[in-house]
């Protein structure tokens, strides 16, 4: 009677896992080209290396004007405008926008000089008249009639309004869709480094098998391989490289032959079949001498006759030969290796249910496909909802693709959306999965390295007061908040840091800036931050001060800073217009002015703190959050950052 070989004892599902994650399953970096990117998973940071837009541009048909034209006028007292000349998408403009005139303008052109704003085409009408000075020569004036006031900057997509020259534009980790793809390329990325994909080797086993395509005898007993193709598109779903092999019979020197030559090319082995105690399933003694055999047999069902091990140069894995059973294994202990080693997230189906975290109005009166985010409500060991918040930054920014994680589709009959309203969100990808923490708030430098830290974050820089308002709301997980900006809010105080602000200038300081007074008495461009920015509040609590040193108001003070009222969305689009030499001084930090080789002129410190949201400070990332703020030595690193006590 032939010996039977008996299983070992059978380990628990958690040392399985363990054993599994104690393999080494190859990984590293390469480079990709953008072309070859889809799916790969980014291994470092990929910050914008220029603006996005590059130059103002109109963001619909129309006249570009001097706002200040505009103002008053409406359909009972409309203002006539003079005629300057067109400017169409890709030409430079050859006219300038004077006081009294405009210029036709298409979607998408750059903005002439002179112009801050553009009039829809369908609130104008064109006449045509002839001065007297004019009708000696037959010349003939084109007039514009405008029936609505315009302010500064309506209907113009400022350069950097969708992405700005220095913003962290996608974090390690993140897997590349076509969406990220459509945002790389408008930033001119031809290459980028990502995480290398495991080479996984794919072994059946059998006397037995056949592969697809070959004739069959069934009468011999023979059925087709399912495992090898099935196993090896599970790989590549979950990121790896899948490599097929012969399929070996149950003979001991073939089988050592092929798991051989798979161990020398590949980081992975995974066989299927030949792992039960049967006197012919002669497997795990080829890896017991070959290599080590780390356990034979879990407590599972099914999926009992599992074998876990080491080859000298690659991990095995062995799965059962029962196709159901083998992929099951697979997704169970090995598919999240498989993408940890890649990089990949954990996948998600193609729907999920959720809950408005906020209040959405809409009345258009057509059907809205509108990007959501996805941000849990609780600790994942406990009851929570998902929830699901807007990220629309309109048709012309491709971050909001970036920051969604899904559509919802609003009905042409809804008005709005209230909060807490269910709502079905369609995934973009069924890989697609909530951030583990989601944040709002000030744009920093310090952050961005913080961020750089976490799994699998996301932040969205809208400002400190809007950070603020939306933590209130309840959307994001935590909020960060720089100054002396309001806050009366219910939050956990997590933790922050100092920053050194003033005005970046150019290098070595050509016209001799020395402070606000400066920028008040002399005739100095400057470029500031938008109004929901803590570091604008904190400027203009500087300038509210200096206004009762002089006695003088702060209205007057602003009036007299050429540019006060000029913002740029990101924290370095002001260093960069100085740099540039749009401006020769902008509201920004001594880090930004290092990091471009400018000058700066220091004007105090302000704190920066990031506050949690209190029913969410148990969630894994928001402890992961904390546990990195109080651990972490980046600030140190920083030029004109220090840790908060």
């Amino acid at each position: 009677m032939t010996e039977r070989k008996e299983f070992r004892d059978l380990v628990s599902p958690e040392a399985a896992h363990e054993a599994i994650a104690s393999l080494d399953l190859g990984g590293g970096t390469e480079e990709v080209s953008l072309r070859e990117a889809r799916g790969r998973v980014l291994a470092e940071r990929i910050d914008a290396e220029l603006d996005v837009p590059g130059f103002d541009r109109a963001s619909m048909d129309g006249y570009a004007v001097q706002a200040r034209d505009t103002f008053g006028a409406d359909e009972a007292d409309p203002v006539l405008l003079n005629l300057a000349g067109a400017v169409h998408a890709g030409e430079e403009p050859t006219v300038e926008v004077e006081e009294g005139t405009c210029a036709e303008i298409s979607t998408g052109a750059v903005m002439p000089d002179g112009a801050n704003a553009v009039v829809m085409v369908e609130r104008t009408d064109e006449y045509a008249e002839r001065s007297s000075a004019e009708q000696s020569n037959g010349e003939t004036v084109r007039q514009i009639e405008i029936r609505t006031s315009l302010a500064p900057g309506d209907h113009v997509m400022l350069a950097g309004a969708d992405v700005a020259s220095g913003e962290r534009a996608l974090g390690p980790g993140t897997q590349l869709t076509p969406r990220e793809i459509g945002l790389l390329s408008a930033l001119g990325v031809d290459s980028l480094p990502v995480y290398a994909k495991p080479q996984v080797g794919i072994v059946s086993t059998g006397d037995e098998l056949v592969r697809p395509g070959e004739p069959v005898e069934s009468e011999r007993g023979q059925i087709y391989d399912v495992n090898s193709y099935t196993i090896a598109s599970a790989v590549e779903e979950a990121g790896g490289e899948a490599v097929l092999y012969p399929h070996a019979g149950d003979e001991y020197d073939e089988m050592e032959r092929v798991l051989e030559d798979a161990a020398v090319e590949c980081d992975l082995v995974l066989s299927s079949g030949s792992t039960s105690a049967s006197a012919v399933d002669v497997i795990y003694r080829v890896i017991e001498e070959q290599g080590e055999l780390l356990l034979h047999g879990v407590a599972i069902k099914p999926g009992k006759p599992m074998l876990i091990g080491e080859f000298p140069d690659s991990a095995y894995v062995g799965l059962p030969g029962y196709p159901v059973s083998a992929l099951m294994i697979f997704r169970h202990f090995v598919a999240g290796a498989i993408r940890r080693a890649a990089g990949v997230p954990e996948p998600q189906t193609a729907s999920v249910k959720a809950e408005m975290a906020i209040e959405e109005r809409y009345g258009e009166g057509r059907t809205r496909l509108m990007p959501v985010g996805l941000v849990e409500s609780g600790p994942s060991t406990e009851k929570h909802e998902m929830l699901a918040y807007p990220v629309d930054k309109g048709s012309g920014a491709t971050t909001s693709l970036v920051e969604a994680d899904g559509i919802v589709e609003v009905g042409p009959d809804t008005a709005y959306l209230a909060g807490g309203e269910p709502v079905s969100v369609t995934l973009f990808s069924p890989d697609v999965r909530p951030p583990t923490t989601f944040g709002v708030g000030e744009d920093d430098p310090a952050l961005s390295r913080l961020l750089d830290d976490l799994d699998q974050p996301r932040y969205l820089s809208i400002g400190s007061r809007q950070g603020l308002r939306r933590l209130d709301q309840g959307a994001p997980d935590f909020a960060v908040v720089s100054g002396s900006v309001e806050r009366d809010i219910e939050a956990a105080e997590f933790g922050g840091w100092t920053r050194e602000w003033g005005l970046v200038v150019a290098s070595e300081n050509p016209k001799e800036i020395g402070g606000l007074v400066d920028l008040v008495e002399r005739d100095l461009r400057f470029i500031n931050r938008p109004t929901d920015s803590g570091l604008r509040t904190t400027l203009s609590n500087a300038v509210a001060d200096l206004a009762d040193e002089r006695g003088e108001s702060r209205h007057d003070l602003v009036e007299s800073i050429s540019g006060f009222e000029l913002a740029a969305r990101a924290q370095e689009s002001p260093a960069r217009a100085v740099a540039a030499g749009k401006a020769e001084a902008g509201l920004g930090l001594r880090a930004t002015a290092e990091k471009l080789g400018l000058g700066f002129v220091s004007l105090g410190n302000e704190p920066v703190a990031v506050l949690g949201n209190p029913d969410r400070v148990e969630k894994p990332g928001m402890k992961e959050l904390r546990q990195t703020l109080e651990e972490t030595g980046i600030f140190e690193t920083l030029v004109g950052f220090e840790s908060l006590p």
